[in-house]
């Protein structure tokens, strides 16, 4: 099996969990890390600029990859969040090849396949990770989703914004 058998985005997204027996769960460990109640000034988002899917264990390598950078040089003083969520069934028919193998299978009777994973779908302009840090830690979020982005099987770019306070949002809104 290779995994480019499953990147590109063909057909009908196929999530019905209740006709598949032995689903398969997401690897993904975690979807949200570092302080979720802290205040931050700058967002670093790692954006798609094509349209794949994303098998879950891409996901959990970025995700992996990108938190390892934050945490040894930040601590806990950061927010990251893995956005895209892989709900769609990644099916397999297992062909065997050589000597004795027209014993073992069928060929193509009864061909729904076995589940060999899930993924995500992904549209360009797709937000994927989202990093959240203090002013003096920009340099640091851009490091770690560089590192992030080499484990996905697509091309992506980051972008850093500042965060406006909720704060100000409000006096603008009263005035």
């Amino acid at each position: 099996m290779h995994a480019r058998n499953y990147g590109p985005v063909k057909g009908q997204a196929y999530t019905r969990k209740e006709y598949v027996k032995g689903f398969p769960p997401p690897k993904i460990v975690k979807f949200t890390m570092g302080d979720t109640k802290g205040t931050f000034d700058y967002e670093a988002k790692l954006i798609s600029l094509q349209r794949k899917q994303i098998r879950h264990i891409a996901l959990e390598a970025t995700r992996v990859a990108t938190n390892r950078i934050l945490m040894d040089k930040l601590v806990n003083d950061y927010y990251m969040k893995v956005l895209p969520y892989p709900h769609i069934i990644l099916r397999e028919n297992k062909m065997i090849f050589g000597a004795h193998a027209d014993r073992l299978q069928q060929g193509m009777r009864r061909s729904f396949g076995r589940t060999v994973g899930t993924a995500a779908r992904i549209e360009p302009g797709q937000v994927l990770m989202i990093v959240r840090v203090k002013a003096n830690a920009i340099e640091t979020a851009k490091e770690s989703l560089k590192r992030g982005m080499a484990k996905l099987p697509l091309t992506c770019r980051i972008v850093v914004e500042k965060i406006e306070s909720k704060d100000a949002a409000d006096k603008v809104e009263v005035d």
